[in-house]
């Protein structure tokens, strides 16, 4: 574990039990809501902000931040925080409003340009499906009709039982079916659903993100050594080379992914610990998987050019192949490694959640202009290569209330129910 301190912490000497840590994390956490109430765009929902935390003249409302504003300010004002009640009722107005397709149903991945050809993803769908949940358990009144909306969108046109995994892409209109499934979508729903299983009560959810774990990291990503396999074609064979000639794609790059490792190995804890809490079977492979990805992400992402860091992506030689650092994947590693540790006690796990969040510390934090940001060079330097600005507070927010929270229920229904 190259880069962290020779200190070796006990069982009973965990940052996850230290009231001071808590306290770091809820101040962290207070500044990233603080930085990005800015986002809100008076025309309509949410848009990206740029390096200095400001809105662009020609910034742009874009469905997919408006949906995480939703449910990361959904959350803080079920905690309490004051004004977020009202950034949860302007997105959930921009979702019922000018980014839903009232003609075709479904939602726009922005507001809609003249002249835009506009088409339906499902890695939307799944964070409309996210934020809606989370508005309605935080109780806004009209958070009821766009759950609605999305429920019977998702049962229309994405799901498919057959396959039991979502569909990725359509026209506007429904009549063409893009010829490609993704990982990354059905990752992202298995986050909604399981929060969709919580707030409603309806356990199908549950059982249908276990079908998408199962299918793709059971059923891939294991016998490929806890590689994640991001891309398939529409008969779900693996389309290893999808996006070579596009490395550093924000949503579909080449390769291999390690923060999406992380994060599926986090949901599998998350969905083990929602089944044993219904009173359902959770596989023995949901551990023994979620441990496999954690290990290897760690070992082919970590420090593996000479600088501390996890890498974008590498190949299937396992070679670096995009050496940026995001700052979601080492959110996402510091969260996973935390749930890791709550579930088996390893000490392992402690160690790295520490050395995650000095990285963090060290380097992602931007302490002059706020947030932090999105993306280091291979020197932790900042750059621009794959994303520019700080449009994202959902990872890093995310990170600094897991950590608190436990593996079941998810953190709408638990942040409901007073467990933070």
């Amino acid at each position: 574990m190259s880069g962290t301190t020779p200190y070796l912490p006990s069982r009973h000497d965990s940052w996850l039990d230290r009231p001071a840590h808590h306290h770091w994390l809820e101040t962290e956490g207070q500044r990233l809501l603080a930085f990005y109430r800015a986002s809100r765009h008076p025309e309509c929902g949410f848009a990206a902000l740029d390096d200095q935390g400001r809105l662009p003249d020609d910034a742009h409302p874009d469905t997919m931040i408006t949906a995480r504003m939703t449910h990361c300010f959904a959350l803080a004002a079920m905690r309490g925080e004051p004004g977020a009640a009202l950034l949860v009722a302007h997105g959930v107005a921009a979702l019922r409003g000018d980014l839903r397709d009232h003609e075709h149903g479904g939602w726009f991945g922005a507001l809609p340009r003249e002249g835009e050809t506009q088409t339906k993803q499902a890695y939307i769908h799944a964070f409309v499906a996210l934020a809606a949940a989370s508005a309605w358990q935080a109780g806004h009144e009209d958070a009821g009709p766009l759950l609605e909306d999305i429920l019977e969108v998702l049962e229309t046109h994405f799901w498919d039982e057959n396959e039991g995994r979502l569909r990725e892409g359509f026209s506007r209109d429904w009549r063409e079916d893009e010829a490609y499934r993704g990982g990354n979508s059905n990752m992202h729903a298995t986050e909604a659903f399981l929060q969709l299983a919580d707030v409603l009560d309806a356990p199908k959810w549950r059982r249908r993100a276990l079908s998408i774990v199962e299918k793709i990291i059971h059923a891939h990503a294991r016998p490929n050594d806890y590689r994640v396999v991001e891309h398939f074609d529409s008969d779900w064979q693996e389309w290893r080379d999808y996006n070579q000639d596009k490395p550093g794609d924000p949503f579909r790059p080449y390769g291999a992914t390690p923060g999406h490792a992380f994060e599926w190995s986090r949901l599998m804890l998350h969905l083990e610990g929602s089944l044993l809490r219904d009173g359902d079977h959770a596989p023995g492979w949901l551990i023994e998987d979620a441990r496999g990805l954690f290990d290897h992400a760690t070992e082919l992402a970590w420090h593996v050019d000479g600088e501390p860091g996890l890498l974008y992506t590498h190949n299937w030689d396992n070679q670096p192949v995009v050496h940026e650092r995001m700052h979601w994947v080492v959110a996402e590693a510091a969260a996973t490694a935390a749930m890791l540790l709550k579930r088996t006690g390893d000490i392992g796990y402690e160690r790295w959640y520490r050395c995650f969040w000095d990285y963090i510390d060290r380097f992602m934090i931007d302490r002059q202009q706020g947030s932090w940001h999105q993306e280091l060079d291979r020197h932790n330097r900042p750059s621009a290569t794959v994303w520019s600005g700080k449009p994202d507070l959902y990872h890093a927010y995310q990170a600094t209330l897991l950590p608190r929270l436990p593996l079941a229920p998810t953190m709408a229904r638990a942040i409901a129910d007073g467990m933070l």
